[in-house]
């Protein structure tokens, strides 16, 4: 049996390989605060560099960035009733503003208690809207197109690092329309933007599609789903974006003097991904060495190893210096790990932290100016040794063939777990079997008892409808 840096492996126990991935690459850690976890600088730069990339592209559909308050007026909350029940039993309750030393022991002073609680954002529709009902007067000032990047909380009974956690970090855009039919191509735009951002960023291939009327986002008329397949079968919704008709409008008050006269309620959206995209990502690339970045996400793209006997070569260390220098030159993250420790720990530790391109650098290379790389994601088959320039001019093209080649296998993986099924019986059949991922069945299958047994018996949910046709929908296992 081979060896591998992360055991169990993925075939042993996913769950705990996926942990192990996470501690190996030093990504994060449980924290004090239950529930949540503690981002490391590797993970927060791979998230730094997701979140820039979108930043980007939310900005080119017109929306602005704002900042609104963590806390948010429990009456808010309390004015749109379908919104309000969706969150309910995650809400964070912020009851007092001070605390008493009591016999030693640190208590909320009873004289503090507020006069109406606040919730801590579980998500910012209500508020939003609030100050939506302010900024909004005239025809003029639509369309109004905010996003907002921040933490939210939501108290999860089960958590997982990045997937699920009681706190994350996400944005959240928020638009305000004259018309139904622009909140609604809003909703599907972006919707579209984080699926293209997704596959060219990230490459990971999802299923995308709009969610039934039974998983829809609590106060929405249309949620359209970005849904993953991760490599255990499991589905992982990675983002969202609502049509949220006029309801947030009407119970805040979000109207406008209309061109023609009279004043009529706007139409509103909200979209928005996550910090559990890391969570995706790991699951979708990692192997049973541990993480594998795509260059795109990679905060090192190139690491240089010098490897000799003489640990103080300066020579060498010059060389390799020059080399990293020359990659950061031409737009390549690249970096020297001259860390006092043996170059075989040096290799194994940028092994488990998915670095896309790892670079040994020995006395005898330097010589005649060469070195040897090896890809991340091909492993050491793919090792290589050609001279320094010839690296220098390439790397960035071999980063670019890297990240197709990481989609292209991620997107093969994907479709070979999507599988369509004629009927409820064989639906049964087919994951009583042993078959793992996404199930393709007609939606007005899922819509007799029948179904919900089944649903139970195998801990399904319905992900969302198939984006060429909504006769079918796509059910399956999820985080």
């Amino acid at each position: 049996m081979t060896k591998t840096a992360i055991t169990p492996t993925r075939e042993e126990n996913f769950s705990e390989w996926y942990h192990n991935v996470i501690t190996a690459a030093d990504m994060a850690e449980n924290s004090p605060t239950r529930g949540a976890i503690t981002i490391k600088p590797y993970g927060y730069a791979i998230w730094e560099l997701m979140r820039d990339e979108l930043d980007r592209r939310i900005k080119a559909e017109g929306a602005e960035n704002a900042y609104f308050p963590l806390l948010i007026p429990l009456e808010y909350m309390t004015k749109e009733a379908s919104h309000v029940d969706g969150f309910a039993k995650e809400c964070a309750v912020i009851t007092h503003y001070r605390l008493k030393n009591v016999g030693g022991k640190i208590v909320p002073d009873p004289e503090s208690a507020l006069t109406e609680p606040y919730i801590i954002r579980p998500t910012s529709e209500t508020i939003i809207g609030e100050a939506f009902s302010r900024w909004v007067n005239s025809y003029r000032d639509l369309p109004l197109k905010i996003n907002q990047w921040a933490n939210v909380m939501r108290w999860e009974m089960r958590t997982r690092p990045f997937i699920r956690t009681s706190e994350f970090l996400w944005q959240e855009g928020h638009c305000a329309f004259a018309t139904p039919e622009e909140a609604n191509a809003d909703a599907r735009r972006m919707h579209k933007v984080y699926e293209n951002y997704m596959r060219e960023f990230l490459a990971i291939e999802g299923v995308y599609g709009e969610k039934t009327v039974e998983e829809r986002f609590a106060g929405a008329d249309h949620t359209y789903s970005c849904e993953w397949i991760m490599q255990d079968g499991k589905g992982l919704q990675a983002g969202t974006s609502h049509d949220l008709g006029s309801h947030f409008a009407q119970a805040f008050g979000i109207k406008y003097d209309a061109q023609g006269g009279g004043q009529e309620f706007c139409h509103t959206s909200s979209w928005g991904v996550s910090t559990r995209m890391i969570g995706g990502l790991v699951m979708t690339h990692a192997d049973d060495d541990g993480l594998v970045l795509p260059p795109n996400v990679a905060p090192w793209q190139v690491v240089i190893i010098p490897v000799g006997k003489d640990d103080a070569d300066a020579e060498l260390a010059a060389f390799c210096d020059s080399v990293s220098e020359r990659l950061i030159a031409g737009g390549v993250r690249a970096m020297v790990d001259s860390s006092d420790i043996k170059p075989s720990d040096k290799l194994w530790k940028w092994v488990k932290k998915g670095v896309p391109l790892r670079v040994e650098i020995g006395r005898r290379e330097m010589e005649v100016n060469s070195l040897t790389f090896v890809r991340r994601d091909l492993g050491k088959p793919s090792a290589k040794t050609i001279g320094a320039d010839e690296f220098v001019s390439t790397a960035a093209s071999i980063l670019t063939l890297m990240q197709a080649d990481i989609l292209a296998r991620a997107a093969a993986r994907t479709a070979s777990m999507i599988h369509t099924v004629a009927d409820l019986k064989e639906l049964d059949a087919a994951i009583a079997a042993g078959k793992i991922g996404f199930f393709k069945i007609k939606y007005d299958a899922t819509l007799v008892p029948e179904y919900d047994a089944i649903e139970e018996k195998h801990k399904l949910t319905r992900r969302c409808l198939d984006g060429a046709d909504d006769s079918f929908v796509y059910v399956a296992k999820a985080y």
